[in-house]
């Protein structure tokens, strides 16, 4: 059984370059893989392991400057989720592209999972998805307003042209596990929003201590690992992954003409030319052979970018 801890935590590193190789030889030293993203402004990633080795490496970011509070969310997995562990240095650690957003200095109105139901049916909040199109048409919080955004980055742009819209209105935003949320709010109130909320913990928290019979979630939850997507109390969902263009599918979608392992589904069947498509199939047999070879082998997935 595999511990897969998500977390993040804004802080300021002032050499996150000083941090990264101690860092590395911990996670192999305890047989930790998955990735972590260091940045000046903090840490962010998803991880798995023994649950001896979770812990140490918690003790370890823990003592790190600025990070004694940083908070994680576990869920468990028979199959082994990452292949490798990477620790990258990033200039964010969830990219958002602007530079005066600061986490650190202040964020919307945590909500807590049990009372965010109450406020999302309140008739003068909007309540909006803050991830990628790929993760929503998968699931989402009903009523929610999707932006339809390929990346995070775009979210920016998508509130000047949509911010009339919300006028007269409390905010109320969420995503997979809080941190574009953290920005996402501080960016609003930067905008002049004062009442701006957020859902504490994000959709895996929601999903982890909110019963199903309760819940205003519909569908399932995109998580950046193997799992794919997970459900209620944070069981392992039906889709796979496209390892093409990265999107989630569903068992029947494999079945289709234009499903191709590792070269193309029916969402990007016609995004790629025949030269990518090439590409993809030897990647594919690199792959076959690695794993004929008993290695594992689980591209990254970009977390929330």
């Amino acid at each position: 059984m595999y511990t897969i801890a998500a977390l993040y935590h804004f802080t300021r590193f002032d050499d996150p370059a000083a941090i990264q190789g101690p860092l590395k030889e911990l996670c192999d030293t305890q047989g930790i893989t998955g990735i972590l993203l260091l940045a000046n402004e903090g840490i962010n990633g998803t991880v798995a392991g023994p649950r001896a080795g979770i812990d140490a490496l918690l003790t370890h970011l823990r003592a790190l400057p600025g990070c004694a509070e940083l908070v994680h969310k576990e869920s468990f997995s028979e199959a082994r989720p990452f292949g490798r562990m990477k620790v990258k240095l990033k200039k964010e650690i969830v990219t958002m592209g602007q530079p005066d957003v600061d986490p650190t200095a202040s964020v919307g109105h945590y909500v807590e999972p049990a009372d965010w139901n109450e406020l999302i049916r309140s008739p003068d909040v909007a309540v909006i998805d803050t991830r990628n199109d790929y993760e929503v048409a998968i699931g989402t919080f009903e009523g929610a307003v999707d932006p339809e955004t390929a990346s995070f980055r775009d979210f920016p742009a998508w509130w000047e042209e949509n911010k009339e819209r919300f006028h007269n209105k409390r905010i109320a935003m969420f995503c997979t596990g809080g941190i574009r949320c953290e920005k996402s709010t501080n960016f609003l109130m930067g905008q002049g929003i004062e009442d701006v909320y957020h859902l504490k913990g994000g959709i895996l928290k929601y999903l982890e201590e909110v019963p199903q019979e309760d819940s205003t979630w519909e569908g399932e939850c995109f998580v950046f690992d193997g799992r794919v997507s997970v459900g209620h109390g944070l069981k392992e969902g039906p889709h796979e992954l496209c390892y093409a263009c990265r999107r989630p599918i569903l068992p029947a979608d494999m079945e289709r003409e234009d499903y191709e392992r590792g070269v193309s589904c029916h969402q990007c069947i016609n995004e790629t030319s025949d030269w990518d498509k090439g590409r993809f199939r030897e990647r594919q047999k690199q792959i076959a052979l690695s794993e004929k070879r008993g290695e594992v082998h689980m591209p990254y997935l970009p977390g929330g970018e």
